[in-house]
C-alpha cells in the first residue's frame, strides 16, 4: 500500500482539523494511501514538541522550510495565518511536494495568480498536485443538490440567493488582531468567509461572469491588547454583491463577520421554473427542496435528511439521522485529494480552481470601491 510523508505547518483551529482528517482518513475510506504524520511545525519549538505529540506526529520543528526540505515529507499542509500562504506554498511546489493549503490562497489576487501558475508548472514538471481547503462544497447534502439541479428536479435555474453571517467580530470591544490588518489577512469577511459562498455558488451554478458591489467597516477601530490605545480596522466586516453568472442567471451574494447570533450561516437557495433548493449550513444534514406539482394545497418543502443513500455519508456511518460533522467534510475533502495523488481522478479545488473562487472575491472589492459593475 502506498504510503505519503506529511508535514503539517500550524497547529490552530485549522492545522487541529487536517490533524483530525489525517488520523481518520484511512479508517473512514480504506481506499487511499497511508498518511504518515512524519513533521510538524510551529513555534515555539515547545508548543510544535507538544502538539506533535498529541496529534500523533513523529517529530516537530519550529522552521517551516527545514520541514519542506526534509525528505521524508511528500505533502505539505499549510495552515498558518494568510499572509504566509504564499511563500511556504511556493516553497512546497518548488520542492516537488505536493501541497494541500488553507483558503484564502494568499493577500491578493497577483499572488494567488502566481500561485496557481507555479503549481501548474510543478504539475506538468513534477506531477505535483495542489488542493485548496473548501470542504463545505464536499458535503453529501451539498453534492446531492449538485446532482437534483443537473437532473433538472427543479427546472430551469433562474436565480440564486446566497448569504454567509458569523458574529466572531460583532462585539465593537473585541480586541485588534492581525485579521483586521491588509499586509495579515488581506481581505476581510471575503477573505474569511465569502469566498466559502462562492465555493458554493460555483459548484450549483458555474462562474460568475460580473457583478455590482458594496462593503463596509462596521467597528472602524478597535482596542489594541493590554492598552488604552485603538487601531484602525483596514478590511471589511459586511460585504455585499449582485452577481451575473456566466450561464446568465442572476443573484445575490451577503457576508458578514459582524452579524450577532450568527456562528456558521452560509446558506443559499436556487430557484429553478419548478421548485427551489434551500441549504444552510447551521443544519448541515438537511437540504429543502420544494417541487411546484400535483395540487396546490398539497405542495410544500420537502426535507432531506444526509443518510447512506448520499455518498460518502455511508463510509461513517450506515444508519440515516446520525449526523456528519464539519470534521467530516474535512476527511471526505482529504480523502479526494490523496486519490488523486494516488492516481486516481482529479480533486477540487486545486490552486487553478481555487483562483477562480478568489477573482469574484476581489472583483467584489473592486467594485465597491469604484462603484461600477465589473468583469471577473
Amino acid at each position: 500500500m502506498q504510503t505519503l510523508g506529511i508535514g503539517l505547518i500550524g497547529t490552530g483551529f485549522m492545522g487541529k482539523t487536517h490533524a483530525l482528517a489525517y488520523g481518520a482518513v484511512r479508517a473512514v475510506m480504506g481506499d487511499v494511501p497511508v498518511p504518515r504524520l512524519e513533521l510538524l511545525c510551529d513555534t515555539p519549538l515547545e508548543r510544535a514538541e507538544q502538539m506533535a505529540a498529541q496529534f500523533g506526529f513523529g517529530r516537530a520543528t519550529d522552521d517551516w522550510r527545514a520541514l519542506i526540505a526534509d525528505p521524508a515529507v511528500d505533502l505539505v499542509s499549510i495552515t498558518t495565518p494568510n499572509h504566509l500562504h504564499r511563500e511556504m506554498a511556493l516553497a512546497a511546489l518548488a520542492a516537488g511536494k505536493h501541497v494541500y493549503c488553507e483558503k484564502p490562497m494568499s493577500l491578493t489576487l497577483s499572488e494567488a495568480t502566481e500561485m496557481a501558475r507555479a503549481a501548474e508548472t510543478a504539475a506538468r514538471e513534477a506531477g505535483v498536485k495542489t488542493m485548496v481547503g473548501y470542504n463545505y462544497i464536499k458535503n453529501p447534502a451539498f453534492t446531492h443538490a449538485q446532482r437534483l439541479i443537473g437532473d433538472g428536479a427543479i427546472g430551469r435555474i433562474v436565480h440564486f440567493r446566497g448569504w454567509v453571517d458569523e458574529d466572531y467580530q460583532a462585539d465593537p470591544q473585541l480586541p485588534w488582531t492581525w485579521r483586521a490588518r491588509l499586509a495579515d489577512a488581506g481581505l476581510g469577511a471575503l477573505g474569511d468567509l465569502g469566498c466559502h459562498l462562492v465555493s458554493m455558488a460555483d459548484g450549483l451554478l458555474g462562474p460568475v461572469a460580473s457583478l455590482l458591489a458594496d462593503m463596509d467597516t462596521i467597528h472602524k477601530t478597535r482596542p489594541l491588547p493590554d492598552s488604552d490605545q485603538r487601531a484602525v480596522v483596514e478590511n471589511e466586516d459586511t460585504a455585499s454583491a449582485l452577481v451575473r453568472f456566466a450561464s446568465g442567471v442572476q443573484g445575490t451574494m451577503v457576508m458578514s463577520r459582524s452579524a450577532w447570533g450568527r456562528k456558521n450561516r452560509l446558506g443559499w437557495e436556487v430557484h429553478g421554473t419548478r421548485g427551489m433548493i434551500c441549504f444552510d449550513q447551521e443544519r448541515m444534514n438537511e437540504l429543502q427542496i420544494y417541487r411546484a406539482e400535483g395540487p396546490l394545497a398539497e405542495q410544500g418543502f420537502t426535507t432531506i435528511l444526509s443518510g447512506p443513500e448520499h455518498p460518502p455519508y455511508d463510509a461513517f456511518c450506515p444508519a440515516p439521522g446520525h449526523q456528519l460533522g464539519v470534521n467530516d467534510l474535512k476527511v471526505i475533502e482529504l480523502a479526494d485529494f490523496l486519490r488523486h495523488i494516488a492516481g486516481g481522478p482529479p480533486s477540487t479545488p486545486d490552486f487553478t480552481a481555487a483562483l477562480a473562487y478568489e477573482k469574484v472575491i476581489h472583483a467584489i472589492a473592486r467594485a465597491a470601491s469604484s462603484g461600477q459593475r465589473v468583469a471577473v
